[in-house]
């Protein structure tokens, strides 16, 4: 036989398999509006766990986990056809609707704004790229802006999520289970980290060396080479530039944007030490309430899933089912809980899009708990 020969015998079953797959999501749309009358949820465990075990029943070990995969594919199909068909009310879709309809045409160009670090930061420049002319209010910590949008303080927060070349800034993800926000903006910014110092310090000077911990992690192979030198971590980079001018030290340096340097009067040793030509870091813009802007095409959510198997893999073939990107997804692990997490995810949706929507039919039903942290753009 030839190879089309056997291409034919593949599109004669494929013609049987798609009239066959059409009949059983007809089936499942009546079973879908049996539940709605009824009252009953689209999610069957113990239906499903018995079809899995029925279908193992029928094939060789050796299709097992080819018709594991299958079915679990057709299930969320199923489940997500029988969602859409249903018409149930949402108090998510709802709310997302409102602000849809309620958020102006243009992000504010003016707006209070909190900041972490102190002038000079890295958070400053973002916020300059996402608002045109911002007051800024700094703050000590990154909870310190988590409070201060929280209680109103501020309108806006920027907070640093993900570098480039260190990865996710844990500790925002940690703040994130804490309080209750939601993202309006995000950007990213290229970081170019210089090494300063007072005036009049050579290299040969330098025995400490101070700056924020995602910067140390980000410049280790050019730190690797110096003998002797003491890393110390502080809260900002830009505050560590500061110190250095207030402190008067000349043993003393600092790893910081080459702003810090004309803004605090100190000497650059060493441009560019980042161990990444190409080093960006993502800030995101949060708000203590909904706002969805005009372009509106990336979306991110919080869950806690529960602690068995397949939780993570369910959410993930509803993404699948729905044709939604997966940008990113990041796990922290819940404070005083054993072996149980919280799953941070971006996805490349836009709001606007037929299938956007469908993405929080039933979800909460999969999650332990859910947190949907908003739709917005990414300014370049």
């Amino acid at each position: 036989m030839e190879i089309s020969d056997y291409r034919k015998k593949i599109d004669s079953i494929d013609e049987q398999l798609v009239k066959l797959f059409t009949q059983r999501m007809e089936v499942s749309a009546e079973i879908g509006q049996f539940k709605k009358e009824n009252e009953l949820p689209v999610y069957d465990a113990e239906r499903e766990r018995k079809k899995r075990g029925e279908i193992s029943a029928m094939t060789d070990s050796s299709m097992h986990s080819y018709t594991d995969a299958l079915y679990s594919l057709i299930f969320e199909l199923s489940r997500s056809y029988q969602r859409k068909l249903s018409g149930k009310k949402n108090q998510l879709k709802e709310d997302i609707q409102a602000a849809l309809e309620s958020t102006p045409q243009l992000f504010p160009g003016r707006s209070l704004v909190a900041c972490q670090g102190v002038e000079g930061a890295y958070s400053q420049q973002a916020c300059e790229k996402i608002f045109s002319a911002p007051q800024i209010m700094y703050f000590n910590s990154f909870e310190g802006v988590f409070s201060a949008v929280d209680k109103g303080l501020c309108q806006y927060g920027l907070l640093p999520l993900e570098n480039s070349t260190a990865g996710s800034v844990n500790k925002i993800y940690d703040l994130m289970m804490q309080y209750d926000f939601k993202i309006v903006r995000s950007t990213r910014v290229k970081i170019d980290h210089a090494l300063m110092a007072a005036k009049g310090t050579s290299m040969g000077d330098v025995k400490e060396i101070f700056s924020h911990q995602q910067a140390i992690s980000q410049c280790e192979s050019f730190l690797s080479e110096l003998k002797g030198v003491k890393i110390t971590a502080c809260e900002n980079t830009a505050a560590a530039a500061k110190m250095i001018m207030d402190s008067g030290r000349t043993d003393a340096a600092a790893i910081a944007s080459p702003i810090c340097g004309e803004l605090y009067g100190l000497t650059t040793l060493k441009t560019s030490i980042q161990d990444q030509g190409s080093n960006f870091t993502r800030f995101i813009c949060i708000s203590k309430n909904l706002e969805i802007y005009p372009g509106a095409d990336k979306t991110s959510i919080m869950m806690i899933l529960p602690h068995k198997p397949g939780s993570l893999y369910k959410v993930l073939s509803r993404f699948n089912a729905l044709g939604v990107n997966l940008q990113k997804l990041e796990s922290r692990p819940l404070l005083n809980s054993d072996f149980e997490f919280m799953f941070y995810f971006d996805l490349d949706s836009s709001v606007y899009s037929p299938e956007f929507i469908h993405i929080f039919d039933d979800i909460e039903g999969m999650a332990a708990t859910f947190q949907y942290l908003g739709s917005y753009s990414e300014v370049v």
